[in-house]
């Protein structure tokens, strides 16, 4: 892993800063001068190369005109994945010393897919805070983490048959539930109120909490300052979970135009993992069942029709791949096919934003991340093309920085 410089200058690329609710204002021909892991000055090229150098010795490094946003965050993710099937098997038999290795390496490859933030939401038996210890002293290299630990289930729930939940019953049970996962460093909070497409004996509509118990989460999570995401699928269950304070919903197979404009209204953003019923290929990889993959591509259309709806009604969509987000998927990575996709119904500008600032803000970290701008992490992906033009230009990142170390540049091999 490389050491951070003490004054690096980023030379000859066009810097995009991803503030697309004011206006995207690219920079052509620009710096950044990144001392220590922060942006210390962003602008022309002749006006931040004096001002670094001025300043005493610095180390240019040339992009060759490429284009630099901030780095990705994939709001969606779980190392410790284990699917239905064979090679969800493999993951579930692993030791715990085979498993830190395992997500270890996953964690790498995300981060030099070009995600620098990610949002874990149900990890096995705690090894996402080793991870994320591991990474933070850097002991290993992968993203900025933010996760929720063990999702919290009803008994029999969604996921129940992992050690990535944690299961609970009645209203007293589920605070316990949420202080266990803040006392072991959680930073959010994710629930299962519905069942879902991985749950053999259970229908994606299938309600899983009852009124007091979902309270009981979000009345403890907030009162600890943590928000709360949940797995749901359909309008109803979304709909009286918004009203009673949810602030994200994961995937929502089944909305309705009632359901998202109170989303809307109530500022409930929606992570809608649209690979997750669009991806056979991954499916047959794994060897997921076949129960499993007719439910999953059998919701897509109506998984479709629901983000379309909330696009349409102004709620906050978010990346988020629930494939591991390094996975090679359709010739590119997890992440960026999920991007793409979204961009479809929404463009290249908004999805640069629902890829990078959109998910800092909901994490509530963008005095530091999510735009390339004076004292904010330098957290930074560089490619050839113009993601503003099409979303696809993900596809090329080729140089990764995250807090000032550069962990992938293709040109010198360090990928």
């Amino acid at each position: 892993m490389s050491t951070v410089e003490p004054n690096l200058l980023l030379a000859h690329c066009t810097v995009l800063d991803a503030r697309v609710v004011d206006g995207v204002n690219p920079i052509p021909d620009a710096a950044v001068w990144v001392r220590g892991d922060r942006i210390a000055a962003v602008g022309p090229y002749a006006e931040v190369a004096k001002e670094a150098r001025d300043a005493g010795a610095v180390r240019e490094v040339d992009l060759d005109g490429a284009y630099l946003t901030p780095g990705l965050a994939n709001m969606h993710t779980h190392f410790s994945l284990s699917l239905p099937g064979a090679g969800g098997d493999d993951v579930k038999t692993m030791g715990p010393h085979d498993l830190a290795y395992y997500m270890a390496d996953g964690a790498r490859r995300t981060l030099h897919c070009g995600v620098t933030t990610v949002r874990c939401v149900a990890e096995k038996d705690h090894a996402d805070f080793a991870l994320r210890r591991a990474i933070a002293a850097g002991r290993a290299q992968g993203p900025r983490i933010h996760t929720a630990g063990r999702a919290l289930v009803c008994t029999g729930g969604h996921g129940h048959e992992s050690s990535d939940t944690l299961e609970c019953d009645g209203p007293v049970g589920f605070r316990h539930g949420v202080r266990s996962q803040i006392k072991a460093g959680a930073d959010l909070i994710k629930v299962m109120i519905s069942g879902g497409i991985a749950g053999e004996h259970e229908r994606i509509n299938t309600p899983q909490l009852f009124t007091d118990e979902l309270a009981a989460v979000l009345e403890t999570a907030h009162a600890w300052g943590r928000k709360v995401t949940a797995h749901a699928g359909p309008a109803e269950v979304i709909g009286a979970a918004v009203e009673l304070g949810l602030d994200c919903v994961e995937h929502g197979y089944q909305l309705t135009p009632q359901v998202v404009a109170r989303m809307a209204e109530q500022g409930t953003a929606l992570v809608p993992t649209l690979l997750v019923t669009r991806c056979k290929e991954f499916f047959d990889e794994l060897g997921v069942p076949e129960w499993m993959q007719c439910r999953s591509l059998g919701a897509g259309p109506r998984h479709l029709e629901s983000f379309a709806m909330a696009v349409d009604a102004g709620v906050e969509v978010l990346l988020g791949s629930d494939m591991p987000p390094f996975w090679h998927f359709e010739g590119t990575n997890a992440t960026v096919r999920e991007l793409e996709y979204m961009a479809e119904r929404i463009g290249p500008a908004r999805a640069l934003h629902a890829g990078t600032r959109g998910p800092v803000r909901w994490l509530g970290v963008e005095e530091d991340r999510g735009t390339v701008e004076v004292g904010k992490l330098a957290d930074l992906i560089a490619m050839d093309e113009d993601p503003l033009a099409a979303t696809s230009a993900f596809r090329g990142v080729r140089w990764v920085m995250k807090g000032g170390r550069i962990a992938r540049d293709d040109r010198t091999e360090t990928a």
